[in-house]
């Protein structure tokens, strides 16, 4: 029987193996995609701005948000990933990346050479944009000051060191289909559904994530463990914020909570750039945020003193 079956077996292990193989191949987005565009910087910075890049890719321990030579530091459950250098420099950051490589990484999570990025980079939220929002990122980043000096490599224990398991991480949880206005809402509401569900990321925190690290899309924005490993991210639904619009509005721009609280940890530094965007922008952040309805989430653990 076993002698029967084995050659079968096999067959059938190799066909699966090469199936996953083949699923789990990082995407590409051509050159050939993109035709010849003028970049508006403007917006360029408007999205730097919302996407919070200066957050995790400035240079630790200055105060310049545009110098973007990375090196800081985050903790997870699955390992350390230290956050590369952006820069426009030609030697340690992305001087030399073609336009389809940035816009592939952002929104396919694949590098230059072919690899799948980690979603420590919240590409799983980026990946909705526009597209020309994000060939204008491009062009506000080259305007920005070179830094030399690349940041050490991740430090992640086997498998999580297995980049091409990536692949199989997408395959359950990247969902790349691009935002669709919803035609029952107003511009602002949309413009505010954009820009918190996807180049703001707000998801990516706000929500509490599986065994594998992917999003419990069940209780979205309802909050859950710090994916650093610092404490407890709060639900900004219905159930867990009670602020008004301008309440939410005012936190973005200044940090301070109804109560006379401050922003602290990594919000602290989410409020620097939301602070730089619009008052429109963040009015509308908060006319969505406050639409929210409201989710349970997970129980938290009793604070120890």
């Amino acid at each position: 029987m076993v002698r029967r079956f084995g050659p079968a077996v096999v067959v059938i292990a190799i066909i699966v193996a090469a199936a996953l193989w083949f699923l789990t191949a990082p995407e590409t987005i051509a050159a050939s995609a993109l035709p010849s565009r003028t970049p508006d910087l403007a917006n360029g910075k408007t999205v730097f701005d919302a996407a919070g890049c200066a957050s995790c890719h400035a240079t630790p321990n200055q105060d310049d948000r545009t110098r973007l030579g990375g090196g800081l530091a985050m903790p997870s459950p699955f390992g350390t990933f230290h956050v590369p250098n952006i820069s426009p420099d030609a030697k340690d950051g992305i001087g030399q990346w073609r336009e389809a490589d940035f816009v592939t990484a952002v929104m396919k999570g694949t590098s230059p050479d072919g690899a799948h990025l980690y979603p420590a980079f919240p590409y799983p939220s980026y990946a909705i944009a526009r597209l020309d929002d994000v060939r204008d990122l491009f062009g506000y980043i080259k305007t920005l000051p070179a830094v030399s000096g690349q940041a050490q490599p991740h430090d992640l224990p086997f498998p999580f060191s297995l980049r091409r398991a990536v692949g199989l991480w997408k395959l359950l949880f990247f969902d790349d289909t691009p935002f669709t206005p919803d035609p029952s809402q107003t511009a602002q509401w949309n413009r505010g559904a954009y820009l918190v569900n996807g180049f703001g990321h707000c998801a990516e925190c706000h929500s509490p994530r599986n065994f594998l690290g992917g999003l419990v899309t069940s209780q979205r924005f309802a909050g859950g463990p710090d994916p650093e490993g610092k404490g407890w991210v709060p639900n900004i639904t219905r159930k867990g914020l009670d602020w008004s619009e301008s309440d939410i509005a005012y936190f973005l721009e200044s940090g301070m909570t109804p109560e006379g609280d401050s922003a602290g940890g990594s919000m602290a530094r989410v409020i620097r750039n939301t602070s730089q965007m619009s008052s429109e922008d963040r009015r509308a952040m908060a006319v969505y945020v406050k639409s929210l309805p409201p989710v349970d989430g997970p129980s938290r653990p009793p604070r120890t003193k």
